[in-house]
């Protein structure tokens, strides 16, 4: 597992690659800081990451619950970093989130962020994205599912 402030155990090199640019990507996205200052990067595999966030206060609406415009933000951080597992320093820009909201979270609560790169290509990229509470260290409830598409032609041409 790996965490923005340190190293537990061996980490794969798509999550230190990803790490890597989470990093990067702090202190250049103040909504990011603000929101995602304490998300731990728990896996990932080439097309995919897997991260946990104990929401606070931060992350709730005036009824408690998690935020849908948060849930949003996840969507946009979640699916940029699934897309970085592709080697790419950059994430790309969004074109498109549809987010079907499921359940409620609440302070406290922890909840797994599940995002997929289902294809990414020259000038587009689609992903998916699962969130879930965690109960007792087991994935309870859906929370919000999506589908996010961005474009990443020129970040594409960087790698090269």
């Amino acid at each position: 597992m790996f965490s923005s402030s340190g190293l537990e155990q061996s980490p794969s090199s798509e999550l230190q690659h990803v790490t890597g640019v989470w990093q990067r990507m702090q202190g250049s996205s103040p909504i990011y800081d603000f929101l995602f200052s304490t998300i731990t990067l728990i896996s990932a595999t080439k097309g995919s990451i897997k991260a946990h966030l104990t929401l606070g206060p931060n992350h709730v609406n005036s009824r408690g619950t998690l935020h849908g415009a948060v849930t949003a933000a996840i969507v946009d951080w979640s699916g940029g970093l699934a897309i970085a597992t592709h080697g790419l320093e950059k994430t790309g820009a969004s074109v498109d989130i549809h987010v079907t909201y499921l359940a409620t979270a609440r302070v406290d609560e922890v909840i797994e962020i599940e995002a997929t790169a289902n294809k990414v290509g020259k000038s587009m990229a689609f992903t998916t994205i699962k969130v879930s509470k965690l109960v007792d260290g087991e994935v309870g409830a859906v929370v919000a599912t999506a589908s996010h598409t961005k474009f990443v032609q020129l970040v594409q041409q960087e790698k090269k």
